[in-house]
């Protein structure tokens, strides 16, 4: 792996798109504060921030997430399944009937 000396730049995506979102005097001076906390742009802290943000949202979405009653049922209903209902084994029949040509 090559490494970087101290004279290149890192190569970031190319930015051609525009984000604008309207804040408050007071939302402006804290995102500056953390920004500057961290040594970083304002812009490179919203940018990063928003997309740690998005990452968590989507990987949450992504995740079941049981207590722990949940996961005994869970695995309860795996372990011993019932048998269905006759109306559900009925429309079960009916189902695969109407899908036979």
């Amino acid at each position: 792996m090559a490494r970087r000396t101290s004279g290149e730049k890192r190569q970031s995506p190319t930015r051609s798109e525009r984000l604008e979102a309207r804040i408050s005097a007071e939302q402006k001076d804290l995102f500056l504060r953390a920004a500057e906390l961290q040594g970083r742009t304002l812009t490179d802290f919203v940018i990063g921030s928003v997309h740690e943000a998005a990452v968590r949202t989507i990987e949450d979405m992504r995740m079941v997430r049981l207590t722990a009653d949940e996961s005994r049922a869970f695995a309860d209903a795996v372990l011993r399944p019932q048998e269905p209902p006759a109306r559900l084994r009925v429309a079960a029949q009916r189902h695969i009937r109407n899908l036979d040509p």
